[in-house]
């Protein structure tokens, strides 16, 4: 029988994992994105937009389409499609995989400063700048919005919600970013902070390189741990090989 693997996605590794698996003769993919970004890059493979209903309706659409295994390849940061995933697979008996890209690491010129929320990253922001660059996606704005001496430019694939802090400019791009590119958005808005979370990977990882270039604190908003007894792959060919240790065609 041939299996069904459902790719929890919207990262790119999601995309070239499905791609991957859709390239193995019987092998049917099934992609559930959430639906947040309005255009999303294509994707190989059965595509699936929005929510289940929370971790028994996730189990519930499993059993439904008799999927063999889940891959969470979400944002690192989706904390509760994660923890549905987790709880959704235990109640079902399918094997789960986290792919997870590693998070990034300071080195000895980086003027880092960890913090576990964007509430703390906020507590934090008055000490060290007034002219921030604010790069947390467009969620979550509202941790910030009471920062009514503290000048923000954020920058979001899609159009920040609200609240939003009294003093923002929108910058809508999406990555990848260049060194060249960083450096100069954090030197024509005189930026003296940046905010980021620990996403990971390349594609906007040249604003740590810019901001140490240019001796800026960066305030890191850590990773969500992940639910207990769970365990992550670092890339697209390991998560392959758990599966083919998981689920047999």
């Amino acid at each position: 029988m041939s299996p069904h693997v459902l790719v929890l996605g919207g990262t790119t590794e999601a995309r070239e994992l499905a791609t991957a698996l859709t390239a193995r003769p019987g092998t049917r993919v099934t992609t559930s994105l959430a639906g947040r970004v309005t255009r999303p890059g294509a994707v190989a493979g059965e595509v699936r937009v929005g929510g289940f209903g929370g971790a028994q309706g996730l189990a519930d659409w499993l059993r439904e389409q008799r999927v063999d295994a889940v891959v969470d390849a979400t944002h690192p940061f989706a904390e509760t499609i994660t923890a549905h995933a987790a709880r959704a697979t235990t109640a079902t008996g399918l094997p789960l995989v986290v792919l997870r890209r590693p998070g990034w690491r300071p080195g000895p010129r980086d003027r880092w400063h960890p913090v576990p929320s964007l509430r703390a990253a906020a507590g934090l922001l008055p000490r060290l700048g007034h002219r921030v660059l604010l790069t947390t996606g467009r969620l979550g704005l509202a941790a910030f919005a009471h920062l009514t001496d503290v000048r923000f430019v954020v920058r979001s694939v899609e159009p920040p919600e609200p609240p939003m802090p009294p003093h923002t400019h929108v910058l809508l791009a999406r990555g990848p970013f260049t060194v060249a590119g960083e450096t100069a958005l954090l030197r024509d808005h005189h930026i003296d902070v940046l905010v980021t979370k620990d996403s990971g990977g390349s594609a906007t990882s040249a604003k740590l390189t810019a901001a140490r270039d240019l001796a800026l604190p960066v305030v890191v908003v850590r990773r969500p741990p992940l639910p207990d007894g769970v365990t992550a792959v670092p890339d697209v060919p390991e998560a392959l090989r758990r599966l083919d240790a998981l689920v047999r065609p």
